[in-house]
């Protein structure tokens, strides 16, 4: 295995004294619930609900199992390892510096692309209720916000971040509360409907099932934020560890619970799952006067919410690449403890992908989507794969350092890695997502080839 100065004098514990810790622990407490709660919970999973029926409750639970085994094995990494690189960080130290290469460039395209999508999405929902005004007006207003907070100090995301989390957080806890007094027929003016919404618990067979299961695996993006965010916080393994230790009840409680509630309260094959999303379809099925406009603050908190932490992860990333020598030097000024250039960066790459969906929606912005489809997914086969080399390395050479340790290693950290290909096969099976596996998978080849002439350059030098 390749060796040089990065991978063995590794320079996260030096980036960490020069990025600033402005964040404290009850940001990263609510960086950690809020990162849970995203966009796609509330909107996106109408569609696996229509495709997988009542048993989307089995389809989030077995994701939901897979994430839970990732974000401990990160959570692990993080603790003995403290890094705004995060997995980027530990794939350098565990596999090469080409693996961090890859893992984090792949990982920043993402963070930036979705932050576009974001602002648009942000953007539509504005504009519906200021018709008239443009689009992209919407887009840099959010934009300009939010790169502007990031730019200050880290303890600006922190802020945001706490407050847009304890609104979610807020938000889905009292739709949840709701659904279970409606579901227990207690909530007045309801009537429970039993078990009559869950008698064809699979209409469309295992095909449902395995849509559902791809939808519900996109929706957890977002967990990793905290691991990023904690390199920053005032004491960074005591933050990942309370995170990570609480990981399982939060995916337990909002992503199966409100899945449960909806397919319980309505029936599965309405309209309005889809159309109006299942959270305000429920709340309409309840009665709950001005559902459809309360979701959509909601829907747009969380769209804002994802936008800030992705501005940030981001810079993160691409900070912590550069800082490691795989990227521009010109990213690594820092200003206050904040590496602004790389916010900036950023910034203008994710408003890049906006103008791209007005100038060419049919050609490069799809090509886009495409190429980031299943990044997420590569993402965690490092993480499996870095936390299988470095555990042994950790055991031997700084066992203190185990403050998080993987359940039952290193079978679950196969039987993750086992449920991480079966979904790739999943993924190539279907017409929609196979574009996505081929496109991303280009993508971390060229990148895992460029990184490895990058790592033979400096090596020469």
């Amino acid at each position: 295995m390749p060796t040089s100065t990065t991978t063995e004098t590794p320079p996260q514990e030096q980036q960490a004294a020069s990025l600033s810790h402005g964040l404290k622990q009850r940001h990263l407490s609510m960086i950690a619930l809020g990162g849970v709660i995203g966009a796609g919970l509330f909107v996106g999973s109408g569609a696996g609900i229509a495709a997988a029926g009542p048993s989307i409750v089995v389809a989030y639970t077995l994701s939901g199992l897979l994430v839970m085994l990732v974000m401990r094995m990160l959570g692990e990494m993080s603790a003995a390892y403290p890094s705004s690189g995060s997995f980027s960080a530990h794939a350098e130290r565990a596999i090469g510096p080409w693996a961090g290469f890859a893992a984090g460039w792949s990982f920043w395209v993402l963070l930036c692309t979705a932050v576009g999508l974001e602002g648009i999405g942000a953007a539509k929902i504005v504009q519906g209720w200021v018709p008239g005004t443009p689009q992209w007006m919407w887009v840099a207003l959010f934009m300009v916000t939010f790169c502007g907070a990031n730019l200050a100090a880290v303890k600006n995301f922190g802020e945001f971040e706490f407050w847009f989390a304890a609104l979610k957080v807020g938000a889905i806890s009292l739709f949840l509360i709701l659904g279970a007094l409606a579901v227990a027929g207690v909530l007045p003016g309801t009537d429970s409907p039993g078990t009559s919404h869950l008698t064809h618990f699979f209409p469309h067979g295992s095909e449902g099932l395995i849509i559902g299961l791809l939808a519900s695996v996109f929706s957890y993006g977002g967990m990793e934020t905290v691991t990023i965010a904690a390199a920053e916080s005032e004491n960074p393994v005591k933050g990942v560890a309370s995170a990570v230790r609480t990981a399982m009840w939060r995916i337990a409680l909002f992503y199966i619970g409100s899945m449960a509630v909806v397919v319980t309260l309505v029936p599965w094959d309405s309209k309005a799952v889809v159309e109006r999303g299942p959270y305000v379809a429920t709340l309409d099925h309840l009665g709950i006067s001005s559902a459809g406009e309360v979701m959509k603050v909601v829907i747009l908190v969380a769209l804002l919410s994802a936008m800030n932490a992705n501005i940030y992860g981001s810079s993160r990333i691409a900070y912590s690449l550069v800082e490691r020598g795989q990227g521009p030097r010109a990213l690594t000024r820092l200003s206050g403890g904040v590496p602004r250039t790389a916010v900036l960066t950023s910034c203008f790459f994710g408003f890049v992908c906006v103008l791209l969906s007005y100038w060419s929606p049919d050609r490069v912005f799809p090509w886009l989507l495409n190429m980031i489809g299943a990044v997420i997914l590569v993402v965690w086969i490092f993480i499996a794969v870095s936390q299988l080399l470095l555990r042994r390395r950790i055991e031997r050479e700084t066992p203190e350092k185990l403050v998080v340790r993987m359940w039952a290693f290193p079978w679950l950290t196969w039987v993750a890695l086992a449920g991480m290909a079966a979904i790739f096969v999943l993924m190539a099976r279907e017409p929609d997502t196979r574009v996505q596996l081929w496109s991303t998978g280009g993508m971390t080849l060229f990148l895992a080839v460029v990184g490895y002439l990058w790592q033979r350059a400096r090596a020469g030098r």
